[in-house]
């Protein structure tokens, strides 16, 4: 963890700004751009990337996957610029709360995982590109997004101990986080059942 040099007061504000913008809802919202119907009742229900690319539409879930690691990420530079460490990891924390407890959905949101690499890529990008990397090679394996998150997640703290030794408490929160929200999804895994990257 970074050195706490920033007031408590402040370490707030930052939390509760950082949260603001991780409530954004992304796939919601290019949902309704792109005309494609209320996003939570297709496929898994969920308002992230994969579920956006279940309508088939390839533009409107690459827009949501940037929209959702965009602002973790500019959360994470935003903070450093302004206040420094401790408040960058602390507003990739609150991001990411934000987008799995989002306020303007009544705190149903998603899985938090493009969230998740986008505050990796700009807490360090060493670090972030192991994580997508290790994402990337998961999913082409198996075709399935969720094995690469479960994947990306469950060894980012190990890519952070040689990359980024300041973020490893940060990747075991972040991590433990994505792999208690994808309990269904290793449920399905177990069962054969895991729709498949591109499937409607």
């Amino acid at each position: 963890m970074p050195e706490i040099t920033t007031a408590p007061l402040t370490l707030l504000i930052v939390a509760a700004l950082a949260y603001l913008l991780g409530s954004v809802p992304f796939g919601i919202v290019m949902a309704r751009l792109f005309g494609l119907g209320d996003l939570r009742a297709i496929g898994s229900g969920n308002i992230g990337a994969t579920n956006v690319l279940r309508t088939g539409n390839k533009v409107a879930a690459f827009l949501t996957l940037l929209g959702d690691a965009g602002k973790g990420g500019f959360a994470v530079l935003v903070a450093r610029a302004v206040l420094g460490e401790d408040a960058a990891q602390l507003a990739g924390l609150a991001a990411f709360a934000g987008h799995v407890w989002p306020v303007y959905l009544r705190f149903k949101g998603g899985k938090g995982v493009a969230t998740f690499l986008g505050t990796l890529i700009a807490l360090s990008f060493p670090l972030g590109l192991a994580a997508c990397l290790t994402w990337l090679a998961a999913a082409a394996v198996l075709r399935i997004s969720s094995t690469g998150a479960l994947a990306a997640a469950a060894l980012a703290p190990v890519w952070a101990l040689w990359l980024a030794p300041q973020a490893v408490a940060l990747c075991i929160v972040l991590g433990a986080m994505i792999w208690v929200f994808h309990r269904s999804n290793i449920a399905r895994i177990r069962a054969g059942t895991e729709p498949r990257i591109g499937q409607k």
